[in-house]
């Protein structure tokens, strides 16, 4: 469809054109119309399914975008996902309905990366509770743990787990990676050691996740792979929370073979009140705030913008997924 005055656009992500006015006044600008999410959260399959009707455009969030979701998609040429993550949609649906999806490679590693270095030194600092006792009145002397001289590993070492590297650089911490699909060259530019699997988890003092949700890495952090962690270690996932076995992870916060976690990221957001991981002291929780920057929100509205439209001017988009 090259005139996309006769499109209608739904827009689901609560963050897009917060700092840049300009990316919601481009849109309503090009397309005919522009609907926005109604909530102030990820819609389930059923609230999709009743706003995706005569939709020929869709900049999805973290949406439950299933099959279900999509039968009643009756015009839909393109979900350009906001973000990388596409393991929220049903991409055989989408493939066999004739629809693009698209995403946004790169657009927030730098702010996802800088969480995870921050999530490290407040463990590392015990950052949380100093603050938390100094307000109280306390003046508790905490011992902390240095990143120098530490090891951090990143399981991952694709944009994310790269920036991580790059701003790690000057803690004078050794960086080990593993990687699926490694490259040797980036590892080399970073002074990062590329290792096999089980070294990262033996030898890491911090070990962050950077891995994206496939059958095989779903619950891949279970009881055997935490037990193969060094006493003491730390763990930090800003990445997917299905990447975790919650249960495990309790059990061995609990009997002290780990020493913390912190993490961005649930399977179920936001987490149930009763969930045992957020009574654990040693467990620092953030509410999935790692692409929450001025620039990622930027950059991810920017580019799933620019995909969302080339898809309905007929254009190929440079970021299909499928």
């Amino acid at each position: 469809m090259n005139n996309l005055k006769l499109c209608k656009v739904l827009v689901t992500p609560t963050s897009y054109g917060k700092g840049d006015p300009e990316l919601k006044t481009s849109l309503e600008d090009a397309a005919g119309l522009v609907v926005y999410n109604p909530t102030r959260r990820p819609l389930t399959s059923a609230e999709l399914a009743e706003l995706l009707p005569g939709c020929d455009g869709y900049i999805a969030g973290l949406d439950a975008i299933d099959r279900a979701a999509l039968l009643a998609a009756d015009r839909l040429q393109v979900i350009a996902r906001y973000g990388v993550g596409v393991d929220n949609v049903d991409l055989g649906a989408a493939a066999e309905n004739g629809i693009i999806v698209t995403n946004t490679p790169g657009a927030n590693s730098g702010s996802v990366a800088e969480l995870a270095v921050g999530l490290i030194l407040a463990l590392g600092r015990n950052l949380v509770e100093a603050a938390s006792a100094a307000r109280a009145g306390g003046w508790p002397r905490l011992q902390g743990a240095s990143l120098e001289g530490r090891c951090v590993g990143l399981l991952g070492f694709g944009a994310v787990g790269r920036q991580v590297a790059r701003r790690l650089g000057g803690f004078g911490c050794r960086v080990l990676a593993y990687d699926p699909y490694p490259d040797p060259a980036a590892a080399a530019e970073l002074g990062v050691e590329l290792v096999p699997f089980e070294s990262v988890l033996a030898q890491s003092d911090f070990l962050s996740l950077h891995l994206p949700v496939l059958p095989e890495t779903r619950r891949l952090v279970n009881a055997n792979f935490l037990q193969h962690m060094k006493d003491g270690a730390f763990l930090i996932n800003t990445a997917r929370g299905e990447l975790i076995d919650e249960a495990a992870l309790v059990e061995v916060l609990q009997s002290g073979k780990l020493k913390g976690a912190a993490l961005d990221v649930f399977p179920v957001e936001p987490p149930a009140v009763d969930n045992p991981l957020l009574g654990l002291p040693q467990v620092l929780v953030t509410p999935h705030i790692s692409s929450h920057t001025d620039i990622a929100t930027r950059n991810m509205g920017s580019m799933a913008l620019a995909e969302c439209l080339a898809v309905l001017r007929g254009e190929t988009p440079r970021y299909r997924v499928k």
